[in-house]
């Protein structure tokens, strides 16, 4: 059932339409709105609404959008994961928040997970204007995530995205592997955890596909959040999973320590829990929390005082 309390909207990255829901403030209000992005070939539709229903609850505008070449938004090839249009997404999506009725365009917070949650890292510490923003199970570190999955599960997926890349060179369609399988299998996350953890997630995101163009692997190898981590501003919160094995907990809370203002809240269970039941709820209320906190009117006239 669609949730009455948001609409549809459009905008555009890239000259590519982006969909994106959005959650309005009470007609007169001026409201912070919290930007929520999703992980590694993710869609909106895998339980974004529910941390966004949350937080509209809490008093914040939400808007949620799907990255291109996913979901319901433009782009062709379908299922492509590139790092800088995915983050020239996030940056559009900011953009339109900021200018949308009953916003207050100073009280912008930003929302990722997984992969999500290493470009809202990097966005961050590249700008100036964002007031918090929440990592919900962040990929800070994709190589740290290798060596649970074995060295011969490199070497494939690592030949699997040469391969895409030489099908992009003749101008062939992509090489698509899953994102998701059993362990032993190709696939971009293949521990315990991922195939039933991830399926949990999208039981009723119909666009979803779980397939992903296999060259992002190549980026990912020299692809590091962290690093970015001491050039941000704004205060930042970490929900890490004490059981992770897709985005490890201490190699997140390395990256928190060397954040200017951090806190780090660690849960029970795996990487996929804190999407659904009770770890859910514990993630959902420290961060509406942490965000209520953050986007005060009494904090943002310090910040600017």
């Amino acid at each position: 059932m669609t949730d009455p309390n948001r609409i549809d909207v459009t905008f555009e990255s890239g000259g590519q339409p982006i969909a994106a829901w959005y959650y309005p403030p009470p007609e007169g209000a001026s409201a912070p709105c919290v930007v929520l992005g999703h992980g590694f070939a993710g869609v909106k539709e895998a339980r974004l609404d529910a941390f966004a229903e949350r937080f509209h609850a809490a008093g914040f505008a939400c808007l949620v959008f799907d990255y291109r070449h996913f979901g319901g938004s433009g782009g062709a090839p379908r299922q492509v994961v590139d790092v800088r249009q995915q983050q020239e997404d996030w940056a559009a999506a900011i953009a339109w928040a900021k200018q949308a009725a009953g916003v207050d365009s100073r009280r912008i917070a930003l929302w990722g997970t997984s992969f999500g949650g290493g470009h809202v890292l990097e966005v961050c510490a590249r700008r100036g204007d964002i007031a918090a923003a929440v990592l919900h199970m962040a990929l800070v570190d994709p190589m740290a995530t290798t060596g649970d999955e074995g060295l011969r599960h490199t070497v494939r997926l690592t030949l699997a995205g040469f391969r895409d890349i030489a099908h992009r060179l003749l101008r062939r369609a992509p090489y698509l592997i899953p994102a998701v399988g059993p362990p032993g299998t190709l696939a971009f996350m293949s521990v315990p955890e991922a195939q039933p953890g991830y399926f949990a997630i999208v039981t009723n995101a119909p666009s979803w596909r779980n397939e992903v163009a296999a060259g992002i692997v190549i980026r990912m190898g020299t692809w590091k959040p962290a690093r970015s981590a001491a050039r941000v501003r704004c205060p930042l919160l970490f929900v890490v999973g004490e059981a992770d094995r897709i985005t490890p907990a201490d190699v997140t809370r390395k990256a928190a320590a060397r954040c200017r203002s951090a806190e780090v809240v660690g849960l029970r269970g795996g990487h996929f829990d804190a999407y659904l039941g009770e770890a859910f709820e514990q993630a959902v209320e420290a961060e509406a929390r942490f965000l209520r906190a953050q986007l005060a009117p009494e904090r943002e006239a310090a910040r600017s005082g």
